[in-house]
């Protein structure tokens, strides 16, 4: 079995406390954790309406895939904490919050009119990364997302955000949004915007852009979705899962499947060589939330396609890389505790491990001198580390 890479993060007494994680106080981020058309005016309303955009005659995956999200049920913090992947949840969120902060932090250090971003979030789910654009402290937020569910269960946590912060003694000033339910890999999305003009500076696609690769057509039309309105010098972000990674994996396990008891991944079809471009199917099971069909995404054509829409990559980095690079920034080692990112080992105050002793053979070492470190099993990290963290900025048309 392949060996984590992630380091255990070590903690001496009294320092480093972000990297510790005491099972005890878990908690989690929760989203629940006169303007002109390009700069809307930052406001407290939303849209009442979730705008529903229907697909004549979806074919394809879409249908399955909107159906396995409409259908997840939404768990209470309690049966999260018992989950398995807790802390690998925890730590694709910290991942998350990295990404989106340095590509916030880019944009006012380049922006010459100091205006607050507004975000296009392509993929949002349920609303986790709520919280995230609050702290981003953005304008405007448009949420778009294949499940209908999943929309109104976004739009709901905007709403709890709204009504919370109204409540406060000295309430902020808290972004704008709106809510569309469409396809983005088979239909123009900006023409459902409240104000179709509207330009956004960041695209945020978390964990979904790979549902586009089906075919050359719906990941063109999920590209030209992303740049249509991304101002030039904006920056569209995404975590994808690595296509070469995958298949490396597969090569090491010499078969169709590899995987482990927190994960599988099971390619559709007989591996060729080369592996298709478009529409290489695997099935994912991840322990509890996921287990739809997706498909391979590699980077080199994911880079092609993106320069055809004026979009040039600025940034990659595989979440190991992600951790080591922010582990020790004032944010990251704040969120990474805060964000219960890490798992403390051995493990504290009477808390059990959430997997097998042998899944922590890497911690052990580690803490042989140390009192506590931060850590993922290894079967967690196996998981997390088929994925990369990817930024594109929008070319500015040449004078």
């Amino acid at each position: 079995m392949e060996k984590p890479t992630l380091p255990a993060t070590k903690r001496k007494h009294g320092e480093d406390r972000g990297f510790v994680i005491p099972k005890k106080k878990r908690t989690e981020e929760s989203a629940g954790s006169g303007g002109s058309a390009d700069q809307p005016q930052a406001t407290t309303e939303s849209t009442d309406e979730i705008t529903k955009v229907q697909t004549a005659n979806q074919d394809g995956l879409a249908t399955a895939v909107a159906n396995h999200y409409n259908q997840l049920e939404n768990t209470g913090v309690r049966d999260r904490i018992k989950s398995p992947i807790f802390y690998l949840r925890n730590f694709n969120n910290w991942v998350k919050s990295m990404l989106i902060g340095e590509f916030v932090h880019r944009l006012a250090d380049e922006s010459v009119t100091g205006h607050r971003p507004t975000v296009l979030d392509m993929g949002c789910g349920k609303g986790g990364d709520m919280l995230k654009w609050k702290k981003a402290e953005i304008r405007h937020l448009i949420c778009v997302d294949i499940a209908e569910t999943s929309v109104e269960q976004c739009r709901g946590r905007y709403r709890d955000m709204k009504q919370r912060n109204e409540r406060e003694r000295h309430p902020q000033p808290l972004f704008s949004a709106e809510f569309i339910a469409a396809d983005c890999t088979r239909v123009r999305i900006q023409e459902q915007f409240r104000s179709p003009e509207m330009r956004v500076d960041l695209v945020s696609v978390q964990f979904a852009l790979h549902y586009g690769f089906e075919s050359l057509q719906q990941a063109e039309r999920m590209l030209e979705n992303v740049s249509d309105r991304l101002r030039p010098g904006g920056y569209f972000i995404a975590t994808v899962p690595d296509g070469h990674a995958i298949m490396a994996r597969l090569q090491r396990a010499g078969g169709r499947q590899f995987g482990n008891d927190l994960f599988k991944v099971r390619l559709r079809e007989p591996e060729r060589r080369p592996p298709a471009l478009f529409g290489a199917q695997y099935d994912f099971f991840l322990e509890g939330v996921v287990d739809c069909p997706e498909f391979l995404v590699f980077l080199p054509l994911l880079e092609k396609l993106c320069k055809k829409y004026d979009m040039d990559l600025v940034y990659k980095k595989r979440f190991n890389e992600m951790f080591s690079t922010y582990k020790t920034t004032q944010d990251g080692k704040m969120l990474l505790n805060k964000m219960q990112a890490l798992e403390a080992y051995p493990p504290q105050h009477g808390a059990e491990l959430l997997a097998e002793e042998e899944e922590y053979n890497h911690a052990r070492a580690a803490a042989e001198h140390e009192r506590c470190v931060g850590t993922m099993s290894r079967a967690e990290w196996q998981a997390c580390s088929l994925y990369m963290a990817l930024a594109f900025k929008k070319a500015k048309p040449a004078r």
